[in-house]
């Protein structure tokens, strides 16, 4: 290295990681970034942009299939998984790739290696031949992410058990495919296998798939994920598993207590994640860690001085999008910037890219009695929206909650078509904090999707055109 005293030093290149460094080489700082493994972390590499290149596959084959609903013909109809597969590590090659630009372009020193805190700002540096250095900077910024979890009995064998990684890159396309835990990961890979043919058992502990989003929305969900042919049992748990020569013996126990075994192809495990927090030097720094997460005040300091942290390892949710923005609240606050505002953890929009789509933000509707608020609540169906009909996606539907004293937008919830894309409509309304007025007095395009947004908003209020 040229140099090894600098003004930031970011440990971890993932969506927060280089984001961070970005914004503070903008903001004047000297500034380095330390990642052990692959610039854009798990996000580009192995979680959010390779499993859309999957799920764009599957969507297409899926649409070639119905074809003749369009009047189009096609011949006969098939994929190449590993033609697939490449694609989509094509995709996050190029974006790391993009990176790496973007770290030269702001003259970023990007140091391959394992970081640990070694006191008073320095960096100890293992790198991938074995050799230490040292770096030291003013402000240190933790953003090493998170990993898959695994519990005793549901382990990866990275062969037949798979993690999101293994799933990423199958083997094979199995004939049989159970996947355990029903969050974004798991219905996303439930989706994608399914949608290329897999018979899919999805097993979920808690009482409705997704169980993140509002009831009804995941009540849609599954009733949609039913008639596309998978198996869905909620409330149930997978208690072991063992692997044989060519397939997987899973013990389910349904929520009536009942137990049986069942043998898959191939297992994903998507049981949640963990914070990669451990053999970082975070105790011995002052860097207060709780149940793996460290904890991190609104402008993400930890409680050591001059040590911050960001994204998945400072705790929920575990969104790219989440770990950006603190990145640049952090980098700001530490730059001395003028109106940094906190994050506000209820506006962040959630995404799930399965088929349909899913999408949210703010409160659910049983968040928000739970409240106390009084609410009026909106719903339009995909099946009414002129766009939807023309596309030939009428499954679906938007659903709005406002307070009925303030007007205030609480919350949106959406299935169907695209609302990944619409979701940031009300994003937008909420972090200005829209009521039903600017709302309904909003020029909706037609024909759109979005016209459902403003139909949504007007059925809360009994004033609907179209239903």
């Amino acid at each position: 290295m040229s140099q090894s005293n600098f003004d930031l030093v970011v440990i971890g290149a993932g969506p927060g990681g280089y984001v961070a460094a970005i914004r503070a080489a903008q903001l004047g700082m000297k500034t380095a970034i330390i990642e052990r493994e692959n610039l854009g972390g798990i996000c580009l590499n192995w979680g959010c942009i390779p499993t859309k290149a999957l799920l764009r596959s599957a969507e297409m084959y899926q649409n070639m299939k119905h074809a003749a609903k369009y009047g189009l013909s096609t011949g006969e109809i098939g994929f190449d998984l590993q033609a697939i597969v490449k694609r989509s590590r094509a995709v996050s090659k190029q974006l790391t790739g993009g990176v790496g630009f973007l770290m030269k372009k702001n003259k970023i020193t990007v140091i391959d290696g394992t970081a640990k805190l070694a006191g008073s700002g320095k960096i100890d540096v293992t790198g991938k031949d074995g050799a230490s250095s040292t770096v030291t900077g003013k402000h240190i910024i933790i953003a090493t992410g998170a990993r898959a979890r695994s519990f005793p009995g549901l382990e990866p064998d990275g062969k037949k058990i798979w993690t999101y990684r293994e799933a990423l890159v199958p083997d094979i396309m199995p004939k049989s495919l159970l996947v355990v835990g029903s969050g974004a990961i798991g219905i996303e890979f439930a989706s994608f296998f399914n949608t290329l043919g897999a018979k899919v058992t999805v097993v979920e502990m808690m009482d409705r798939v997704m169980p993140v989003e509002d009831e009804e929305i995941s009540a849609l969900a599954r009733k949609s994920f039913e008639k596309q042919g998978m198996t869905i049992h909620t409330g149930a748990k997978v208690s072991d598993l063992k692997s044989g020569a060519s397939d997987v013996t899973a013990t389910i126990t349904l929520k009536d207590g009942k137990s049986s075994s069942e043998t898959f192809e191939r297992v994903i495990l998507a049981v949640g994640i963990i914070a990669n927090s451990e053999n970082l030097g975070l105790e011995e720094a002052g860097v207060k860690v709780e149940r793996g997460d460290v904890l991190i005040d609104e402008f993400c300091r930890t409680t050591a001085e001059h040590v911050y942290a960001i994204g998945d390892v400072a705790g929920a949710p575990a969104l790219a999008h989440k770990a950006s923005h603190e990145a640049i609240i952090c980098v700001e606050k530490i730059a001395g910037q003028e109106g940094v505002h906190p994050l506000d953890r209820s506006n962040i929009p959630g995404c799930t890219y399965c088929t349909p789509q899913v999408a949210s933000v703010g409160m659910t509707e049983k968040v928000a009695r739970g409240a106390g608020h009084e609410l009026k609540i909106g719903k339009f169906p995909y099946q009414a929206n002129g766009k939807a009909i023309a596309l030939g996606e009428t499954e679906g539907m938007i659903k709005t909650i406002f307070d009925v004293k303030t007007g205030e937008l609480l919350g949106a919830h959406m299935i169907g078509a695209e609302v990944t894309e619409l979701i940031q409509g009300f994003v937008i309304a909420m972090n200005l904090e829209t009521t039903e007025a600017e709302l309904m007095h909003s020029v909706f395009p037609h024909p759109t999707l979005s016209e459902m947004m403003h139909e949504s908003t007007l059925e809360a209020f009994g004033r609907a055109l179209h239903v």
